[in-house]
């Protein structure tokens, strides 16, 4: 049972990915993240010398502070934020027992620079259909919340990229590091690349992988995921809006195949005489 305070490894767990996750800040000294350079899925790096000066970026929200081993710098950071309005825990064993539990962390070598206000920008082609949504859907739920997504011609990605200090994505391009590869869409690439191959997103990759590609054969939920995408699109005619819509779909299809791949669900008729 976790103490007061703080949070467990298994409780945490379970919220990633989930729209509704606490915030999670990591404020590992440098010297502590150089020895492993990696972040848990969805946290943002804080000194824990200024909190006072940044806590107001997570009022109206519950966060989770990370330090190298849970102790002091997390527990205080983390005592400053209650004192300050937000709602805060601290996790049991730090980073060291995340690691050292095998969860999954994100490699800071793999992250794209980042705007002056600390988000994470990104470009790909207008009307996005499956992949242009389920990798926004990865990157806001796992990699970094507040990612910037810009749709734009798919003449100019390349251009935009260059001028905005944007990440281009799911494009045709040389040199382009995140797109398909062979056989697997840029969703399968950003699993992999980001260390979040968990059982549930190799599922939902492979889900993806087939509504993307025309292969619905990959996945029985593939045709279902095509037909629910192309029904978003229709629906609208504004990006952004669709992502926002989208959104949830793939929350639902996260939640399946993390939860719920062993559930059915029939109606049967009442029995004579029940």
């Amino acid at each position: 049972m976790s103490s007061i305070n703080t949070i467990s490894i298994e409780k945490l767990s379970r919220l990633i990915g989930t729209p509704k996750r606490p915030a999670i800040i990591d404020v590992r000294t440098d010297v502590d993240y150089e020895t492993n350079p990696r972040l848990i899925p969805g946290s943002v790096r804080r000194s824990h010398v200024d909190v006072t000066a940044w806590a107001q970026e997570f009022i109206g929200r519950s966060a989770i502070v990370v330090c190298h081993k849970g102790l002091k710098l997390s527990q205080g950071t983390a005592a400053w934020l209650r004192q300050l309005g937000v709602p805060a825990d601290s996790l049991e064993g730090g980073a060291v027992a995340w690691a050292q539990a095998n969860m999954p962390m994100v490699p800071e070598a793999k992250l794209p620079s980042r705007n002056p206000q600390g988000h994470t920008v990104w470009v790909t082609r207008a009307r996005p259909k499956i992949d242009r949504i389920a990798c926004p859907w990865l990157i806001r739920r796992f990699v970094d919340p507040d990612a910037v997504f810009l749709f734009v011609a798919a003449s100019e990605v390349e251009g935009v990229a260059s001028h905005f200090g944007a990440t281009p994505f799911d494009v045709e391009g040389e040199g382009i590091f995140w797109s398909h590869r062979g056989e697997l869409c840029t969703f399968d690439v950003m699993v992999e690349e980001f260390g979040l191959g968990s059982e549930a997103l190799r599922r939902l990759a492979l889900i993806v992988r087939g509504a993307d590609t025309a292969r619905l054969d990959l996945a029985p939920e593939a045709p279902g995921l095509l037909a629910a995408s192309l029904g978003l699109s229709r629906m609208y005619s504004d990006d952004l809006d669709q992502l926002e819509a989208g959104l949830g779909l793939y929350d639902a299809f996260y939640r399946w195949c993390r939860d719920a791949t062993n559930e059915t669900h029939n109606w049967p008729s009442k029995k004579t005489g029940a």
